[in-house]
């Protein structure tokens, strides 16, 4: 049993063109569930009345956040016995075989590995892979090489734009972590999975990320940036990485920064957003119900 789980909130016109595609899918999902976060534009009532037959609303009753939509999704989709869990935004807009590709994959590697993760290639409106959803791959020659000769490519981290989540995986590493509340959910959880364990990139399985402008978190350059800032600090805490990659996840943090202060020309309200991330990456992050 699949479970399409997306998380909206306040994109209405969006969800709908989401909706509209997963049930479109060649080999649709057998439920989908809209986790809306407190959204104000009626997107309750867009889903109860023009999908109320093919989709499921979960609505929370305050914003949470992607990271707290995709806990919540999972949580739900788990305890109803779904086996794959099919993760997205209200903004990723998958191609018609999109999860028919992402299922048949561990029939293809079979005898190679049994993937916990399966992730989808995510591309602009111009069709480049965007660079928000850029999957990392292992370093490991001899897996690289027997996957690549199947037609997929072995993953350290991926995000949740088009993830196949096996329920495995949230019975051995648990959830994705909801105080995150945006940004680094995702590459966080997938980094905990996939630490020792298997997953793969599957470009055959396409899907649209319909954002604005093909955003990076350094582009994105408003007060958002405070996550990135906090949530690579929180990550740095993870069983998820090992120490040598922990050293590149600060490295990255302070190539972005300077990157982020230079594109904002060192305004005062961008180190704020800085320091703000900063110290309150430094403290203990809030209780969440999920390992890391």
């Amino acid at each position: 049993m699949v479970w399409a789980v997306v998380v909206t909130h306040n994109r209405k016109d969006l969800l709908s063109e989401c909706l509209r595609a997963l049930l479109a899918q060649t080999r649709r999902p057998d439920h989908i569930l809209v986790v809306d976060n407190a959204s104000t534009d009626g997107t309750p009532e867009l889903v109860r009345l023009q999908f109320g037959d093919e989709a499921q609303l979960l609505a929370l009753a305050e914003n949470r956040g992607g990271a707290g939509g995709f806990h919540a999704g999972l949580v739900a989709a788990h305890a109803a016995g779904a086996e794959w869990t099919w993760l997205m935004d209200d903004d990723t807009i998958p191609r018609p075989d999109a999860l028919f590709a992402l299922l048949e994959a561990p029939g293809r590697l079979e005898g190679v590995a049994r993937p916990l993760l399966l992730s989808s290639r995510a591309v602009w409106t111009d069709g480049r892979l965007h660079p928000m959803n850029e999957p990392l791959f292992k370093r490991d020659p001899e897996s690289f090489i027997d996957s690549c000769d199947r037609g997929f490519v072995p993953l350290r981290m991926a995000t949740f734009v088009s993830l196949l989540v096996h329920r495995d995986a949230v019975d051995r590493f648990g959830l994705p972590l909801a105080h995150y509340f945006i940004w680094s959910d995702d590459v966080e959880y997938t980094a905990r999975v996939l630490r020792d364990d298997d997953g793969f990139f599957v470009p055959e399985s396409v899907v649209e990320h319909r954002t604005k402008q093909p955003y990076t978190a350094v582009t994105e350059s408003g007060g958002r940036y405070y996550f990135h800032v906090r949530n690579s600090l929180y990550m740095l805490r993870s069983r998820g990485w090992s120490l040598r990659e922990k050293a590149s996840l600060v490295w990255a943090l302070w190539y972005s920064t300077k990157e982020y202060l230079r594109v904002n020309r060192f305004a005062k309200q961008s180190v704020a957003t800085v320091v703000r991330g900063l110290a309150d990456g430094l403290r203990p992050p809030s209780a969440g119900s999920a390992r890391s």
